[in-house]
């Protein structure tokens, strides 16, 4: 079976398309889709190369990579033309999960597209994690207590970011400030923007226009490499509390209403 053959197939399952939408969005018919998903014919240079435009994947990619298996340098095509590189697995089929070092972080920005600089990251293989595609970054600052100056925030990639939950942690890639862990508050229908909020209200919160948003990865675990003394623990507590305190204090409000 041909590479391409399957691929067309794969890529047009992810979008989620019909054969006849599919053909629609590259201006070709039906009966093309379905002779080279079925493998009667082969598409032409002007073909693949509509294909290779339309998803954003190198042409060599489409006819010598396996997209299904999705290992080794692989490119997949998510939401508006954002590209995942790559979803590594080990020789036992397990996910590994890709770690930006403390260190390199600053040059995320640069290397979230090349395949070359997530190729050469360390990996590392989190078992309880659930489906989808991870990958761990680092954590500076105090803007996110407790979660501590060091630590690394594992997060699961959001194909789709206008599907966004209001006050989910994220770590969010923008053009102007690189890597930032922030509560997001999705108001894409309203202004087009994402609101990022800081748990430490020493940091005001800003929005970010969707066009300067690259990535958006959502809160999965924190793995933490200090520990925490007796009175973080505490501080955290406090933290907390007052954060249920707050949930209440809204509750009772929006209840003023009923008297």
């Amino acid at each position: 079976m041909k590479r391409i053959q399957t691929n067309i197939k794969h890529l047009r399952s992810l979008k989620k398309f019909s054969q006849e939408r599919f053909a629609e969005e590259l201006k070709w018919t039906r009966s093309m889709v379905g002779s080279y998903e079925e493998g009667r014919s082969e598409p032409p240079i002007d073909r693949l190369i509509e294909l290779s435009n339309y998803f954003d994947i190198p042409i060599d990619i489409l006819v010598k990579n396996d997209l299904r298996k999705a290992k080794d340098t692989s490119f997949i095509e998510v939401g508006n033309k954002r590209i995942l590189f790559p979803v590594t697995v080990s020789d036992m089929d397990e996910d590994l999960i890709e770690i930006i070092p403390t260190k390199a972080s600053a040059g995320y920005l640069q290397g979230y597209a090349d395949p070359e600089y997530i190729e050469q990251l360390q990996k590392i293989k989190l078992p309880f994690l659930p489906t989808g595609t991870h990958r761990a970054f680092p954590i500076s600052g105090d803007s996110m207590l407790p979660v501590k100056d060091g630590s690394f925030v594992v997060a699961r990639f959001v194909d789709d970011i206008k599907s966004i939950k209001n006050g989910r942690t994220h770590i969010v890639l923008t053009k102007n400030d690189g890597l930032v862990y922030k509560r997001v508050y999705n108001k894409i229908k309203e202004e087009d923007k994402l609101e990022l909020h800081s748990d430490n209200k020493a940091y005001a919160p800003y929005s970010v226009h969707l066009e300067d948003v690259l990535e958006v990865w959502e809160f999965t675990c924190c793995i933490n490499t200090q520990e925490y003394s007796k009175e973080e623990l505490k501080l955290s507590s406090i933290m907390s509390m007052f954060q249920d305190l707050k949930v209440e204090l809204k509750s009772i409000k929006g209840s003023e209403a009923y008297f």
